[in-house]
């Protein structure tokens, strides 16, 4: 009888043990170590970023930052400079981190003639704007995102260029007081050596320049001059030197008021005497 019992208590001990051993939960795995933080420096560099949206100090939306039927104005980083890209010269500055702050100094240009004065305005704005640049974030995501902060409180928004197309929400707005195509004529221009008094719409005594139209050959040689004008406006991106005649090829923007032209390159220069 007592071999019985016993041998029954032990079967009821050695049950219990196993359903003990059987019912405890099993070890949860080490936590994974976390990531390393994002460098921002890799992060900037691994994308070409084009603006989509600008704000002015007051958070209010503004609309010069693209003119339209024309790509974003576009930011690429590497080796510790930035180029913008998309505008009308190839512009590019040094940058560095530090903290969340971002320093860019002052861009450097070629010195090419716009086609379009609306595309030379907004040049000379974004690029004198960016090196006033103070901090920046980075944003993950579909369409990774970069904000710059400026020291006036204003800021751009720029999204990833590889972004796919039905995350880019933001779009330029043309304004009321857009012009009809900025996509000029090519000519040549002589400009006389001397100022002459200008027409009309000038205050008295005002002195504009006296052009004329230079049609030349496919050889080159001068074929046609047409007959000397008063220019009302100057031309953008010329500046005249008394007795000094020039033949210029500029670009001819039409305007609802009047043309206007930009310089692309002198082709000739001399000095003449007084006429």
């Amino acid at each position: 009888m007592y071999i019985r019992l016993h041998s029954t208590f032990a079967a009821i001990a050695l049950a219990a043990l196993v359903t003990a051993c059987q019912s405890t939960p099993p070890q949860a795995p080490p936590p994974a170590p976390a990531p390393p933080p994002a460098d921002p420096s890799a992060q900037l560099r691994a994308q070409d970023w084009d603006i989509a949206a600008a704000y002015d100090a007051q958070g209010q939306a503004t609309s010069n930052w693209r003119l339209d039927k024309r790509p974003a104005m576009r930011l690429h980083f590497e080796s510790q400079r930035v180029s913008m890209q998309n505008l009308c010269n190839a512009i590019n500055a040094s940058y560095t981190l530090e903290d969340g702050r971002i320093q860019i100094s002052r861009p450097v240009s070629t010195k090419r003639a716009c086609m379009s004065l609306k595309l030379m305005a907004l040049e000379q704005r974004m690029t004198a704007q960016l090196p006033t640049v103070q901090r920046f974030d980075l944003h993950d995501g579909p369409a990774p995102q970069l904000v710059l902060h400026f020291a006036n409180g204003s800021r751009w928004e720029l999204i990833s260029s590889s972004a796919p197309a039905s995350t880019l929400a933001l779009a330029s707005t043309p304004t009321p007081q857009a012009q009809p195509s900025d996509a000029g004529e090519t000519i040549f221009l002589e400009v006389a050596p001397q100022r002459a008094a200008c027409s009309r719409g000038k205050p008295k005594g005002a002195q504009c320049l006296r052009v004329r139209e230079v049609r030349h050959a496919g050889n080159g040689v001068k074929q046609h001059a047409g007959q000397w004008q008063i220019l009302q406006g100057e031309i953008e991106g010329y500046t005249h030197k008394p007795g000094v005649r020039n033949v210029l090829r500029v670009h001819r923007i039409q305007r609802q008021d009047a043309p206007a032209y930009v310089l692309d390159t002198v082709v000739e220069s001399g000095r003449v005497g007084k006429k």
